[in-house]
């Protein structure tokens, strides 16, 4: 009895905070299981109009754009439970295969955003879609940051592992676009925003501090979605006048 009861008394309890409690243990593999459920729910609203059952049939591209994106989630999520469950060697094995498949989202990501206005423009003839444009560039510009940093830091598992979350973080804008009350408010940037600030708030309940990769990261994100949003809404000439160019 006195063996039992000084095992259980020495047993750590569970909890939330510090190292090795579950916001340190589970945070990002709970958010690679978020951010799929913002993506499932978010074009779950417009997929079968917009695509499967879509009048008039969507380019091509753009299935294999939903293919590759959609790939990318799922090995969001295996990479972050590989990591949980310290398969770390499969981790960084797989992390190849992870560079290629985001390098191939960057191509996509643009060669798709163009096409698509494209096919608003002259088919569906929607009005605003050069003005709009600069919205799924910068978000290919700003993954396209954040991925390659990710890559060239990979040996630092606490660099590599934020900016990892928060280019990732950074595409689901095009599903919280998708959601009725964020769009009609143009929350949708400000939707990824709090997504990456928990991430602060994970460090600062398991660190009690905030890594820099946060701290620079959202500081300019912030900035720049405040002046992608000015520049679409505000239809500047100068935006128009590239735009216009690059749509032909």
């Amino acid at each position: 009895m006195a063996t039992v009861s000084q095992s259980a008394a020495v047993r750590p309890g569970v909890h939330f905070g510090g190292r090795n409690g579950l916001a340190d243990k589970y945070f990002y593999f709970a958010m690679s299981l978020l951010l799929a459920g913002i993506v499932v729910y978010g074009f779950g609203q417009t997929v079968d109009h917009n695509l499967i059952h879509a009048t008039p049939p969507r380019p091509l591209l753009l299935w294999f754009h939903g293919a590759v994106f959609s790939t990318w989630v799922a090995f969001f999520i295996l990479q972050s439970a590989l990591v949980r469950t310290r398969n770390v060697k499969l981790h960084r094995l797989l992390g190849w295969f992870g560079a290629a498949l985001g390098t191939a989202m960057i191509v996509l990501g643009v060669a798709v955003a163009i096409v698509m206005v494209r096919f608003d423009t002259r088919t569906l003839h929607e009005p605003g879609g050069d003005a709009f444009l600069i919205v799924p560039l910068f978000d290919m510009l700003a993954f396209a940051v954040f991925f390659s940093l990710a890559v060239l830091w990979r040996k630092k598992p606490e660099m590599h592992r934020r900016l990892m979350f928060i280019a990732t973080c950074g595409l689901v804008v095009a599903a919280f676009g998708r959601i009725p009350f964020v769009a009609e408010h143009g929350f949708s940037y400000y939707a990824v925003d709090v997504l990456i600030f928990l991430g602060i708030l994970r460090d600062l309940v398991v660190n009690r501090s905030v890594h820099r990769v946060y701290l620079v990261a959202l500081t300019v994100l912030i900035a720049c979605h405040a002046f992608v949003i000015h520049t679409e809404t505000s239809a500047s000439a100068w935006w128009l006048r590239i735009a216009d160019r690059m749509l032909g």
